[in-house]
Order: C-alpha cells, then structure tokens, then sequence
C-alpha cells in the first residue's frame, strides 16, 4: 500500500460516504476506519466495503488515547482525515459535556499522538480536519461567511468544532504540523441519522407523523449533497495547502419552510398522496434556544485554488435522497429501532 490513511468517525452519515469513495479511489491506499459506534455510528452504512482488501475496522474511541496510541502502533498512519464528532445541535444544548470530550479532548489527543509518531518528519504526512459553518455564528440577510470571517459560535456544538479548529491551527504554528481544515455547510443524501432535518421528515411524513418546524421556520440554511462534499474533501487531502482552510458550501440557500414545502410537494408526488396532504402534518413549535437565523458560505476560495464546486442540482439531488430513503425501508427502520446497534456484534464480535 503507498498510504495508509485513518478515517475517524467513518460509519457515520459523511465518513461513511467518504470510506466508500476513498476505498473505490485509492485501491493502493489501506483505509482505517476508526469509530466509537456511539447512535449515529452504523456499520450498515458500509456493507459494500467491509470485505474489501484495503479497508480496516477498528473500533475505537477518540477520546482515549491509548486506544488512539494502539492504532498508530498498529498501522503507522502517513494521513488522518478526522470527522469523528458529535455534531447535533439539539443534543449539544441538553448535554453539552459530550461535545467538549469528543469534538475538543478527542482533536487533542489525535494531534498529539500524530505529532509525537511523526517525530517531526512531516514530509508525506497530513492531518485533516472537518469542521462546520456553524463556528462563525449566525448572519444577517446579506454577506457570506469567508475563510476570514471571525468566529462566533452560537450553541455548545459549535463552540467546541471552534475550539477544535483554533488547535489544529495552533498546532500547524506552533509545531509545524502539515494540517488543514475546511468548514462546510448543512449536508444531505443517503444514510444520514434521522435525527437531521431532511432524513426525519421523510420518516414522518412517510408514517404521518408531525413535521416539527421552530419558530416560523424562517432560518436559511445552505445546502449541499454529500457526495459533492466528499469530492472536495479528496480534492483538499490531496492537493490543498498546509495550515490553510477551505470552506465548502453549496451556493443555494433555502428557509427551512421552503425547503419543507418543497420535500412535501416530493414526498405527496411519490407516495400517491394528494397535492398539499403532507403540508398539512406541519407543526410549528417554540424555536431553539441560540438558533442561527443564516448560514451562507463564500466557497470562492476552493473554487479558484483547487478547482473545485458543487455539481449536484439541489432539486435533483433532494428527489436521488428521498429515493434512497423510500427504497431503504429496513436501513430507516433498524435505525430508528436501534438495530442497528447489534450489527457491530453479529459481524465482528463473534467472528
């Protein structure tokens, strides 16, 4: 194998999307996926790869840092593309210590036990780091948030990614470690945990349930297909420059009502439904404490330095996403049952 690469949190919504590309891609490459497997870690996300001659599993939880240590021991990685994180909002707000222990003890440790492998020799070497738009806060009806816009994180969530991202860069000046980072903005597709907006409606509004929307559902987000994303994080492992950062964003803004009229209008066409039935399990309920009215990334910079932007139309990519979901009956059901969880034992545990 010419590199051997460590995927962290690679049986979640991205990583898993990213172990599959980098598996298929690089088959010089020997991938290692390492992931704690908390709730939204599912390895029936990677079904189609697990057998594969250049994939590893290894179930390992970043915040402690023997297991970390045992894994460099084990494989000697030369690249780390780092996702592991717990990344939802809601859960950050009821249990913010979580957040600090993976998305800031768990960046640390990965930092130091790479720096102290490495021993200085950098050549060859790069440590990656996934990040949020949601560390620069909340913006008003114009602007766009830019590699330079100050940090200004609004909830436990992405007061912890900040804090994170402000050490990987600490570490790029302080010990000259080859590291990047990029921020993207809300992602959607195939296997994302239906806690997440688009995944979760489709559950509800499949089975009629209610669609809660805070506040009036004005909040902009913008929106971007994962395997767009995972296009640009293979462009920026590969080719993007140390200590710099990209951000990563889908250049198509939508309030969240729009959007959800929108997946109702989709969902009513494709279950046989009538026109405006969906619509009608819409729930307006009290908006989140610290919620960010705008998000909009200026994705100008991987544009012109890297050649990269997104290729997926929205309105396709939503129809390929509620598809997947539809057709995914017993992926939606064992998550939402939790079944999920037992198929970590059936495949390797009694192995």
């Amino acid at each position: 194998m010419n590199r051997t690469i460590l995927i962290t949190g690679g049986a979640g919504f991205i990583g898993s999307h990213l172990v599959h590309h980098m598996v298929s891609q690089y088959p010089d490459y020997l991938i290692v996926n390492a992931d704690k497997l908390t709730y939204a870690g599912n390895l029936e996300n990677l079904k189609l790869v697990e057998k594969a001659p250049n994939y590893r599993f290894e179930k390992a939880d970043i915040t402690v840092i023997e297991e970390i240590t045992a894994l460099f021991d084990t494989y000697s990685f030369d690249g780390i593309i780092h996702l592991a994180a717990e990344s939802h909002v809601d859960r950050s707000i009821s249990d913010p210590g979580a957040f600090i222990q993976t998305n800031i003890v768990g960046t640390v440790n990965l930092l130091n036990v790479a720096r102290l492998y490495w021993k200085n020799a950098y050549e060859g070497k790069r440590f990656y780091h996934i990040s949020t738009d949601e560390v620069y806060g909340s913006l008003g009806a114009t602007g766009y948030f830019t590699e330079k816009t100050a940090y200004d994180p609004r909830s436990p969530y992405s007061a912890s990614k900040a804090a994170s991202d402000h050490l990987v860069r600490a570490y790029f000046h302080t010990y000259g470690m080859p590291v990047t980072i990029s921020n993207c903005s809300n992602n959607y597709g195939p296997y994302q945990f239906p806690e997440k907006l688009l995944p979760l409606f489709i559950h509800n509004i499949k089975n009629k349930k209610a669609l809660p929307v805070y506040g009036k559902g004005e909040n902009i987000r913008d929106w971007l297909y994962v395997g767009d994303h995972i296009r640009a994080i293979d462009t920026i492992f590969h080719h993007g420059e140390k200590g710099e950062t990209y951000n990563i964003g889908g250049n198509n803004e939508w309030k969240n009502i729009d959007l959800i009229q929108l997946l109702c209008n989709i969902m009513d066409r494709k279950l046989g439904r009538k026109a405006g039935e969906s619509a009608k399990l819409i729930t307006f309920i009290k908006d989140r404490a610290g919620h960010d009215m705008r998000y909009a990334i200026d994705a100008g910079k991987i544009q012109r330095e890297l050649n990269w932007q997104p290729e997926t139309d929205f309105q396709e990519g939503l129809e390929k996403t509620v598809d997947w979901y539809l057709n995914n009956e017993a992926w939606l059901e064992n998550v939402t049952s939790g079944n999920y969880q037992n198929y970590y034992q059936e495949q390797y545990e009694k192995r």
